[in-house]
């Protein structure tokens, strides 16, 4: 994890889906308790996310929304950049490949 006081970059170490939700979810909502504004998820590591992992980046997009901050997705494989895509997430966030 990188930090620049409001700026965070978290890089998850495997797969964003439900078996590991809760663990990513109290990580992510500690980093915007704690003055993220701008939170970057690298994807790097990540080679799946499932409905339940969909909501958690959802969910971040949302609370970083209400405090006036800003979330955004790195280094997504071709099948996840495709998936967020066809889900439109992109038009929420900022998203981008490898």
């Amino acid at each position: 994890m990188i930090t620049n006081e409001q700026q965070v970059v978290f890089q998850p170490e495997g797969d964003i889906v439900a078996a590991s939700a809760n663990e990513l979810r109290g990580k992510l909502r500690d980093l915007v308790n704690n003055g993220a504004r701008q939170l970057v998820i690298d994807l790097e590591k990540t080679k799946m996310v499932d409905s339940v992992g969909l909501g958690l980046l959802i969910a971040s997009h949302n609370s970083l929304q209400k405090v006036g901050g800003q979330l955004s997705i790195v280094r997504a494989s071709a099948d996840i950049l495709e998936l967020l895509t066809t889900m439109r997430i992109h038009q929420h966030f900022s998203v981008s490949g490898r």
